[in-house]
C-alpha cells in the first residue's frame, strides 16, 4: 500500500490592521549589522548578516550559554569551585593576554564569580578556567560549543576556543548566528540571562602594591543609555575591529541587535545606542492573539483526532513601520497532516504574516490539546480513507 506523502498545507487567516508599505530607512557604518523584534521575528534590519565575522569575546555568549544550561538541567552549580591552574593563570594574565578577572594561580573561584567575571568583566582568564572546569580542556569544551551551535541552528559557526581570542580563523560566526545564540538564551534560561547579564559592575582581585580591589564596569553600551537594556556582550580585536550583540526590551516588545567591524570604542556605544532606538521609535508591534488565543486548525494522521486545535504560545504581534497604514495578510502553513501522537504544547504549524514590502514574519502555532495515536482499528480505518482520498 502506497502512503499518502506530506504536504505543505496552508491557510488563510483574516486579520483587520494597519500595515506597512515599506521598511523606513537607517544606515550605519558598522560593516556587518542586524535587527530582530522577537515579538513577531521580523528582521528589521541586515546588512551582511550572513557573512562570516570573527566574534571576538562576542564568543563568550556562548561559555556562559553553556553553563546556564548545565545549571538549569541540575549538572553545574553555581557554588561549584574551580581552580585556576597556573598554567592557564601564565597564558591569560599581561597585558598581552586581553580582558582579565585577575584571577590568581591556584585560586578556588565559584562557578558564579567566573559567569561574573565573564560576563560583565569580559575576562579571558575566566573564560577558559570555567570551560576547564566543566569539559576538563579547553578543546573539549570548544567541543560542547559546537554540539551546542548545531542545536540552536547556528548553522555558519564555529568556536575553537572558549573566549574568542584569534585562532587563525578557526573561529568564525556571523551577524544572524550571534542573534540566535541571544535569542537561546533569553528564551531557555530568562533567569541566569537576568541575573548575570545586568550587572553594571563586578569587583574581583586586587591591585599589586596598594592591594585595592579591583572594580570593573560592564562595557555594555545599551545599559543606562536605552531603556529596558538588558544584555548582552561586547567584543573587540584588531582583526574583528569593535562589535556588540544586544538586547532591550520595552512594553512587551524585545528587539536583538549585532554590530561588527566599528572602528572605535566611542562609535560602538553611538551606533548601538542609535540601532536600537530606530528599532523601537521606527516600528511599531500590533498586536494579533493572545497567549492562548485559538488561531486556526491543522489536520492529524493517524490520531484519535482527525484535527487539532492551534493557539498562540504567546503573546503575537506583527511589526510594522510607525505611522503606516494598509493591509496585511496572514497564513497558516506546517506540513502535514500532522501525524499522532501530538503533545500539548508542541510546536506543529507556524503563522506567515506579510505586510507591504517588509519581508514575511513568522511565528509558532502550537497544539492545544494532544492528540493521541488512533488504535488498530482506527489505524486501518485512516489508511483505508487516504487511499480514496
Amino acid at each position: 500500500m502506497k502512503r499518502k506523502a506530506l504536504f505543505s498545507i496552508i491557510s488563510s487567516v483574516s486579520i483587520a490592521l494597519p500595515a506597512a508599505a515599506a521598511a523606513p530607512p537607517f544606515d550605519t557604518p558598522a560593516r556587518v549589522a542586524y535587527l530582530i523584534d522577537l515579538s513577531s521575528g521580523a528582521v528589521l534590519y541586515a546588512k551582511d548578516a550572513g557573512v562570516r565575522i570573527p566574534p571576538a569575546s562576542m564568543a563568550k555568549m556562548m561559555t556562559a550559554h553553556i553553563a546556564f544550561h548545565r545549571i538549569k538541567a541540575g549538572k553545574l552549580k553555581l557554588s561549584q569551585m574551580c581552580q585556576v591552574r597556573p598554567e592557564t593563570w601564565q597564558q591569560w594574565h599581561g597585558p598581552a593576554a586581553g580582558s582579565t578577572m585577575f584571577l590568581s594561580p591556584g585560586e578556588q573561584v565559584s562557578v558564579e564569580n567566573l559567569l561574573h567575571g565573564i560576563v560583565t568583566l569580559s575576562g579571558n582568564d575566566a573564560s577558559v578556567v570555567l570551560a576547564e572546569c566543566i569539559a576538563g580542556t579547553e578543546p573539549a569544551f570548544a567541543a560542547l560549543m559546537n554540539e551546542e551551535a548545531k542545536r540552536i541552528g547556528m548553522t555558519n559557526s564555529n568556536f575553537g576556543n572558549s573566549n574568542g581570542w584569534p585562532d587563525e580563523g578557526v573561529t568564525f560566526t556571523t551577524a544572524h548566528d550571534l542573534a540566535r545564540l541571544a535569542e537561546a538564551t533569553i528564551l531557555e534560561t530568562p533567569d541566569l540571562y537576568k541575573k548575570f547579564y545586568t550587572q553594571e559592575s563586578f569587583t574581583w582581585g586586587r591591585t599589586m602594591g596598594g592591594n585595592q580591589p579591583i572594580t570593573q564596569g560592564n562595557r555594555n553600551p545599551l545599559l543606562g543609555k536605552v531603556a529596558g537594556a538588558d544584555g548582552l556582550k561586547t567584543g573587540h580585536t584588531q582583526e574583528a575591529g569593535y562589535g556588540f550583540t544586544g538586547s532591550a526590551e520595552q512594553n512587551g516588545r524585545r528587539l536583538i541587535m549585532v554590530v561588527a567591524g566599528l572602528g572605535s570604542y566611542n562609535q560602538r556605544i553611538d551606533e548601538s545606542v542609535k540601532f536600537m532606538n530606530w528599532g523601537f521609535r521606527a516600528w511599531n508591534a500590533q498586536p494579533l492573539f493572545a497567549k492562548g488565543e485559538k488561531v486556526g486548525r491543522a489536520k492529524v494522521q493517524m490520531g484519535g483526532e482527525t484535527e487539532v486545535q492551534l493557539v498562540a504560545p504567546r503573546d503575537l504581534a506583527v511589526t510594522v513601520p510607525a505611522g503606516s497604514v494598509g493591509t496585511i495578510r496572514a497564513k497558516i502553513v506546517y506540513q502535514g497532516p500532522v501525524k499522532a501522537p501530538i503533545k500539548a504544547g508542541q510546536h506543529i504549524a507556524d503563522l506567515v504574516v506579510t505586510t507591504g514590502d517588509t519581508p514575511p514574519q513568522t511565528m509558532p502555532l502550537i497544539a492545544a490539546s494532544a492528540v493521541e495515536e488512533a488504535g488498530f482499528f482506527g489505524r486501518i480505518w485512516a489508511a483505508l480513507a487516504s487511499l480514496f482520498s
